[in-house]
């Protein structure tokens, strides 16, 4: 391969991973519709035990006092607000591409019941734990 047509394949390749990198974001950040109300979508994690679940939602510059948790019977609820930074008010935004406003997402769950056992916001994460509830009982 000619060094020019090895330049043009890598040249294809990082623009490739750009577009990539670019929908991931729009996937991740994506704007929802709450009502008549906009608002945006966190992404999550959601890992299962046996214990129970373990939800992760990527809210950065937040407090767990900004949030409200509902649990439903197949689905978790998770809405709330992040404010613009204070930054914002004292510069010019040159670029704002972290979401803030309202958040609403609803986040479906395995089968099973579950309750609300902890709720921590620690390192731009709000991490949600729900235990499961033995059905024996």
């Amino acid at each position: 391969m000619s060094s020019q047509n090895f330049v043009a394949s890598m040249w294809l390749q990082a623009c490739d991973a750009l577009d990539r990198a670019d929908r991931l974001q729009r996937q991740f950040f994506r704007l929802g519709r709450s009502g008549q109300v906009h608002a945006w979508e966190p992404p999550i994690d959601l890992f299962e035990s046996e214990w129970g679940l373990v939800i992760y939602a990527a809210v950065p510059d937040a407090q767990g006092t900004d949030f409200q948790i509902q649990l439903e019977p197949a689905a978790l609820r998770l809405s709330g607000r992040r404010a613009i930074p204070d930054a914002a008010s004292k510069s010019v935004i040159h670029r704002l591409e972290i979401p803030f406003g309202r958040i609403e997402r609803i986040i479906a769950l395995p089968a099973g019941q579950f309750e609300l056992s902890d709720i921590c916001y620690a390192n731009g994460c709000l991490q949600i734990r729900l235990q499961r509830i033995d059905s024996e009982s």
